[in-house]
Formats: C-alpha cells, sequence, structure tokens
C-alpha cells in the first residue's frame, strides 16, 4: 500500500485537531470542531453531510452497506470557493452528527452555517486541515503565501485522497461503533484501488518527457499531485481574487509557454475560459477544455459518478495531451459500491 512522506498516527491527528480548535477560536468541549469527539449514536442511523462531491463520494465510499445517511452540501459544478450556501441548507447541516468538510479555508462560508447551527453533539471535521501538516502546505500563483491559505486541493493527489477516507474511516467507526467492521473493510477496499490508481499514473508518468509534463489549467487544482508525482505547475489562469487574470498575467503566461514549448493547456468543463483559449490562440499549445474540477462524471446512482472516476478522467486526459500513454490509467475499473448518497445539483 502507497504511504505518504510522513506518517501519521491517532495522537497526531488529535494535536491537529487541537491546533485547528484553537485556531478558530472552537471550544473543545463543546465538540462542535473536531474529528471523532461526538458521542456514540445508538438507536437510529448515524447522519453525515459533506461539502464537494469528490469529498461526499469518498465519505459514501466508507459508509456503504450500512445505514449512515450521507448527504452532499455543494452542488457540483459550483465553484466551492466561492459558494454561498442557501437557508435551507442549515437543515441538513443541524441534523447531521457529522459534517465532513476539506478545510484549509476552502469552504467557509459553509463552515460558518455550520458551527452556527450544529446541533448538540454534532461536529465539523476538517480533513485537509487535519492530514497535511504546515510543514507540507504549498503556497502558488491562486494561494499566495502573504494571504496565509494554502493550496486546498488535496483530494486530487490519490495519497492524500485515501488519508481522507482513513480518516472519514476513524471517525465513523467512534460515532458508530456497531458498524466499524464495514467502515473498515470497505476502507480496505477503496486503499487497494487508490493503490492500483497511483501505481497507473507512475506507469503513464514515465510514458511523458520530464520537460513536458507542464501544467497550465483554469483552476489551480493539481499541486500536491504535481508535487507527488514529478509533474510542473506553470500557472493557473483563475487567480486568488477568482477574477480575470490582467493582461501582464495573461502576457507572462503566452511567453512561458512559447518558451517551454508546452504541448497543451488545461480549461474546465463547468467554467469556459475564453482567456485560455485566447493564449492557445496565441501560441502552440491545444486548448483541452474538459477537465471537470468538482464535477463527478455521469449523474448520481451511475457507475462512475465517483471520486476514482473523476481522477481516471482527468488523470487520462491530461496524459494523452501531453502526448503520454494512459494506457495503465484507462485500464482501470472503477470499484463498485451501493453509493446512497445525495447530491446537490
Amino acid at each position: 500500500m502507497i504511504k505518504r512522506k510522513l506518517a501519521r498516527c491517532a495522537t497526531v491527528r488529535v494535536a491537529a485537531i487541537a491546533a485547528v480548535l484553537a485556531s478558530c477560536g472552537g471550544d473543545p468541549a463543546a465538540g462542535t470542531l473536531s474529528c471523532g469527539e461526538g458521542e456514540v449514536v445508538a438507536d437510529r442511523p448515524l447522519r453525515v453531510a459533506a461539502t464537494v462531491a469528490p469529498i461526499t463520494n469518498i465519505v459514501a465510499a466508507v459508509a456503504a452497506g450500512t445505514d449512515t445517511v450521507v448527504s452532499g452540501i455543494v452542488p457540483e459544478g459550483t465553484n466551492s470557493h466561492t459558494y454561498e450556501p442557501a437557508p435551507s441548507v442549515a437543515a441538513t447541516i443541524e441534523d447531521a452528527d457529522v459534517l465532513f468538510m476539506n478545510g484549509l479555508t476552502l469552504e467557509e462560508p459553509t463552515k460558518e452555517l455550520a458551527l452556527a447551527n450544529l446541533g448538540a453533539g454534532s461536529e465539523v471535521c476538517e480533513l485537509g486541515t487535519v492530514v497535511l501538516p504546515e510543514s507540507e502546505y504549498i503556497f502558488d500563483f491562486s494561494f499566495p503565501e502573504e494571504a496565509g491559505n494554502p493550496n486546498p486541493h488535496l483530494w486530487t493527489n490519490p495519497p492524500m485522497a485515501l488519508e481522507y477516507a482513513e480518516l472519514v474511516r476513524d471517525v465513523l467507526v467512534t460515532r458508530d461503533p456497531d458498524d466499524a467492521d464495514v467502515y473498515r473493510v470497505n476502507t480496505e477496499a477503496f486503499a487497494a484501488s487508490v493503490d492500483d490508481l497511483d501505481a497507473a499514473l507512475r506507469t503513464a508518468t514515465g510514458t511523458i518527457p520530464t520537460d513536458r509534463r507542464l501544467l497550465l489549467t483554469y483552476h489551480d487544482a493539481y499541486a500536491y499531485f504535481a508535487d507527488e508525482y514529478g509533474w510542473t505547475v506553470l500557472g493557473a489562469v483563475q487567480p486568488s481574487s477568482f477574477d480575470e487574470p490582467t493582461p501582464r498575467d495573461v502576457a507572462e503566461l503566452v511567453d512561458q509557454i512559447a518558451e517551454l514549448e508546452v504541448p497543451a493547456i488545461f480549461g474546465s468543463e463547468v467554467f469556459p475560459s475564453p482567456v485560455l483559449e485566447q493564449i492557445a490562440a496565441e501560441t502552440s499549445a491545444v486548448y483541452v477544455d474538459d477537465l471537470r474540477d468538482d464535477d463527478l462524471p455521469g449523474a448520481p446512482g451511475d457507475a462512475d459518478h465517483s471520486w476514482f472516476a473523476l481522477m481516471q478522467f482527468n488523470f487520462v486526459t491530461m496524459v494523452e495531451a501531453l502526448g503520454g500513454d494512459a494506457g495503465a490509467i484507462t485500464a482501470l475499473v472503477p470499484p463498485s459500491f451501493d453509493d446512497t448518497a445525495s447530491y446537490p445539483q
């Protein structure tokens, strides 16, 4: 099984949770901002909410085969950084025993709503904030260090997505020990699929010359993936303000792409970018406009509506556009499980 650079045990997670509580002004005794600190839920199904669709699906994979109710909050195809939850979302949050968020300041409006509406004994678990130590924070074009907010997109890096699943498992086992064995078995199955994806990614990456493993994307979502697999992120067209880049930013990117002979640049299926089209027109790069960001393939209930299929689609798209052989990735069969989560559209 793949292992990250820094192994983390339960004591490290507890310390990380305490640090989050301290930094956000939470009261550990209140149990509103923690991971697995709430009381056991008995005599009814555990109720779990999650923010973006990839995280919702990871939670659903761990909870499959139990009566745990999993509800997504952030509609697919929505910019999770700027998403303002509707008042109706407060009811879902209020009913939840656990709200799983990415953290690292990705979903602050949702977090504020959650902390104002959580019921007694409920908790918010910020997965990324817990699993990523400050020494591994990545700051870049869209997430400058002076702003203090690191790039939060950990789930596009398979080993980190596995850490999310393992933390979800630990929380669910604590809150619902009767289903502990099912949560553990499901997480082992998820880990096996991540192992396969990790190996296929390394094989596919090896078919791309090092000087062509270059990523210019619309949304800055692949920093941790690039660090793990030896790719280079040139930049992202969407700046930290989420406005359009300045003409100077565009000119610098055009010069960089021409100098490095970047084969392809990557846009979003959900958020069309005239700027990327302009950059492609002024260089020899091919504009590929169908990366899916947080929007899972297919529709809820479809076999390919999953975190795994999302990663498989995006990685195949990137590898092939850069001239590599994605056969090892396309050969993978997404894991099948009974996904009963609700996904707002």
